[in-house]
């Protein structure tokens, strides 16, 4: 079973960063991705998604330190979904992404005339840090990193 999400967006705010008593540190932010498509009458529209974000530990320092209110971002993650009581007792839900790898983009080129493409993707020697959404309020589990070398061989289609 595979359970992974990739997103290429924007910011929409600067990351809300919590230090819990734990002295794990978790981050949340939103990204905004587009989809264009042409309507009935030819004309080209844009439809924007809203996807919650959120990152543990050293990613959550790291996007405090680094991410800000626009910036493009690369973001891989699971999806998780979590349930709660509001103050007023109404039960709620919400669905998130819990990143365990992000890198800011460049908002442009890359210097040189390259087309840029190389900045939207993490390096070949990255290793993400995973982290389990499940133990809100105990220090998050490492789960398995992606296979170091050759991925191409270990894909499941």
């Amino acid at each position: 079973m595979v359970n992974r999400v990739i997103l290429i967006g924007n910011l929409g705010r600067d990351p809300e960063v919590r230090r819990l008593e734990n002295g794990a540190v978790v981050a949340k932010f939103p990204i905004a991705t587009n989809d264009n498509y042409k309507d009935k009458s030819g004309e080209w529209q844009t439809q924007t998604e809203w996807h919650d974000v959120v990152v543990w530990r050293n990613l959550a320092e790291r996007a405090e330190a680094t991410l800000k209110k626009g910036t493009p971002v690369y973001v891989e993650g699971k999806l998780t979904h979590r349930t709660w009581q509001d103050q007023d007792g109404n039960n709620r839900k919400t669905t998130e992404v819990v990143a365990n790898y992000f890198r800011a983009l460049s908002s442009g080129r890359k210097e040189g005339g390259s087309d840029g493409v190389g900045t939207y993707f993490p390096s070949e020697e990255y290793e993400p840090e995973s982290r389990s959404f499940s133990e809100l309020s105990s220090v998050p589990s490492q789960s398995e990193a992606p296979p170091a070398g050759d991925a191409e061989d270990d894909l499941p289609f």
